[in-house]
């Protein structure tokens, strides 16, 4: 089954979408084929239920009409929703297409890559969910570490059970033992009730431990215990309760470092270590920041459909070095938002933090 299939002779953005859309890792056809999730039309519809029954014909889950040379970039629905009117402003500079790459693309995966370094990282992410291996991903903050570690959750066989996260730098250590393990009613003073606790929780599922580096070394000996045995002991209790869960780690820092320094235990570090991932700095996959952009802005967008991103603002965010990744880029792109009066999202609109004062934007002429 094709991803999306795009119709229409006098669609003119048609092979610019298709690669787009391809950029993003999606299977895209100009033309028909046997079956498919997404059917776009270019052009005018004459016989909106001829087209319909194309639709139920291919099995398409969604149906796009697009219009070309339209006044104003626009998105509405018909007949609840079945059909999306999307209309391209005439001499769009791509801003529109962008959009409309990203409306298309959104159904398909989390995961927004355009950048070849990405798009590799998620090919190889998809083939290591069909095996039940333990992960160990690594890479800088905002790098999108947990966003990675659902998305192999989502492509599993485990998809349908629990996915589970706990920041092992956020609790406190004399509460993480208790909250990771469970305890027993009474296993300390305020346990009025027993909690199984997060590896019970994730149960045939997936337990991520983000930022697994901040683990202490006493909790290190008895997760390591859980994974060689898989098997549990809450707190309190001394009756072993069998697990199966599939565990991926985060951390961004140099884990050999961190063996060597006696501050993680070397053999935990091989068992989670079975296939290692790595993400990269946004500023070294610049061809994901207009995507990523864009679909922060639809995302935090309260106008339907959310504003479009100039080429001018993708310049000066393509020019950014990124230090806070992917994070700082979604606080940048909440602020636009905040600045943009209009359909557009401009250079103006983007105000950046260039050291402890925040670079105001220049106002436009």
């Amino acid at each position: 089954m094709a991803d999306i299939c795009i119709t229409a002779p006098r669609f003119e953005a048609a092979e610019a979408l298709r690669m787009a859309l391809a950029d993003r890792g999606l299977d895209v056809s100009l033309g028909f084929r046997p079956t498919c999730h997404t059917l776009v039309q270019g052009g005018p519809v004459t016989d909106q239920a001829a087209l319909v029954e194309l639709a139920r014909k291919l099995g398409a889950k969604r149906v796009v009409v697009v219009r070309q040379e339209a006044e104003a970039w626009a998105v509405t629905e018909t007949l609840g929703g079945r059909i999306l009117h999307v209309d391209l402003p005439a001499g769009d500079d791509g801003a529109a297409l962008l959009a409309l790459a990203d409306l298309l693309a959104s159904p398909f995966s989390a995961m927004v890559a355009s950048d070849p370094s990405t798009a590799a990282l998620v090919s190889m992410a998809r083939r290591v969910a069909r095996f039940d291996v333990s992960v160990f991903i690594n890479g800088p903050t905002g790098s999108g570490k947990e966003v990675l570690s659902r998305f192999i959750h989502d492509a599993s066989p485990r998809a349908e059970k629990p996915f589970i996260a706990i920041n092992c730098a956020a609790i406190p250590e004399n509460m993480l033992e208790a909250l990771l393990f469970g305890y027993e009613k009474g296993a300390f003073t305020g346990a009025t009730a027993p909690n199984k606790g997060y590896i019970r929780a994730a149960c045939g599922g997936t337990l991520l431990l983000d930022e697994i580096s901040e683990l202490p070394l006493g909790l290190q000996a008895k997760l390591l215990r859980v994974l060689q045995e898989k098997v549990v002991t809450p707190l309190g209790s001394q009756t072993e309760t069998p697990v199966d869960i599939r565990v991926i780690a985060t951390s961004n820092r140099h884990m050999a470092s961190e063996v060597a320094k006696g501050t993680f235990r070397e053999d935990l570090f091989y068992r989670l270590n079975v296939f290692p991932l790595q993400t990269q700095p946004l500023a070294a996959r610049p061809k994901d920041i207009p995507v990523l952009a864009r679909a922060m802005l639809r995302r935090h967008s309260a106008k339907v459909p959310a504003p479009l991103l100039s080429d001018a603002a993708c310049a000066v965010l393509l020019a950014h070095d990124w230090p806070g990744n992917v994070r700082e880029l979604e606080n940048v792109m909440q602020r636009a938002l905040v600045l943009a009066e209009g359909a557009t999202i401009g250079a103006e609109h983007i105000m950046l933090l260039t050291g402890a004062e925040p670079s105001l934007p220049a106002r436009a002429a």
